[in-house]
């Protein structure tokens, strides 16, 4: 009976419902420079090392990118400037731990994470974006490497799944998503990004982590929310405690405190309703 239960779609995590999420369209071979009709890929200005160009010196500028060399044959100021460090790497973050393993809808809330990073994912290849996936169960990790195209997709999916069906036959545990933040660091360098899939508790115990992952790194953190959490039951519930026993109506969950936290870390949030995540 417990197997064929998690045979029910929402349940149970597949690889073929990952890669379904795969958009229609067929990934660009370069990806614009700007928004403007006309415009060509090209790199752009910033903090790297790869000289740009040397211009002379206009108001704004930084004094202490001048250029002796240039400005003692000229007579004028001029200054270096530098193409801008990126690295293109995006590693997705789910949480597949106790407190995500269950819903009140059509799926539990690690599927609904899942399917939301898988979307972002399919997004990154076709970007030409570099994906790697951490899936975080209760005293483990599954790991994937970065890489990119669809065959990075098809392995992503099949690892997702895979670590889901493992998380949900081990029993309940309280670990950190601390240990997966350190680890996280190691695998995204500098300039990278990090999508990080949890419920509203997820982050407890883990704020130094987060902070230290936020240096250097875009932080994405996508709070996914069950419809018990957005839309609760109207009618009173029965809670019971012993030979106590009160009546009380659920509130729609507030996550304004808690993105707002999040934001103070160095992280930018939201919160993932239902009705994104299917």
């Amino acid at each position: 009976m417990v197997a064929a239960a998690l045979d029910h779609p929402g349940l149970r995590l597949t690889a073929a419902e990952l890669i379904a999420l795969r958009p229609a369209f067929r990934p660009a071979r370069h990806r614009p420079a700007g928004a403007r009709p006309g415009a060509i890929p090209a790199r752009v200005a910033g903090q790297g090392m790869d000289l740009r160009e040397i211009r002379a010196f206009a108001e704004g500028d930084d004094q202490r990118r001048i250029d002796p060399g240039a400005t003692a044959r000229t007579g004028q100021l001029h200054v270096r400037s530098f193409h801008e460090d990126r690295d293109d790497t995006r590693l997705l973050i789910v949480d597949f731990r106790h407190q995500m393993l269950w819903g009140t809808g059509s799926a539990l809330r690690s599927v609904r994470a899942a399917r939301w990073l898988a979307r972002i994912g399919w997004q990154a290849v076709a970007q030409g974006a570099s994906v790697a996936l951490m899936a975080v169960k209760e005293g483990a990790l599954a790991l994937l490497s970065a890489g990119t195209g669809t065959p990075q997709m098809l392995a992503l999916s099949q690892t997702m799944a895979q670590a889901h069906d493992a998380a949900l036959a081990l029993g309940s545990g309280q670990s950190s998503l601390a240990t997966a933040l350190v680890q996280a660091r190691r695998m995204v360098p500098p300039g990278g990004q990090v999508h990080l899939a949890t419920g509203p508790d997820g982050l407890a115990g883990a704020d130094a982590a987060l902070s230290q992952l936020a240096r250097g790194r875009v932080i994405r953190v996508h709070v996914i929310l069950d419809p018990a959490e957005t839309t609760p039951p109207r009618t009173a519930l029965s809670v019971r405690h012993g030979h106590a026993a009160r009546h009380g109506r659920l509130s729609p969950l507030d996550c304004g405190a808690l993105l707002a936290h999040l934001h103070s870390l160095g992280a930018e949030a939201r919160a993932v309703s239902p009705d994104d995540t299917g």
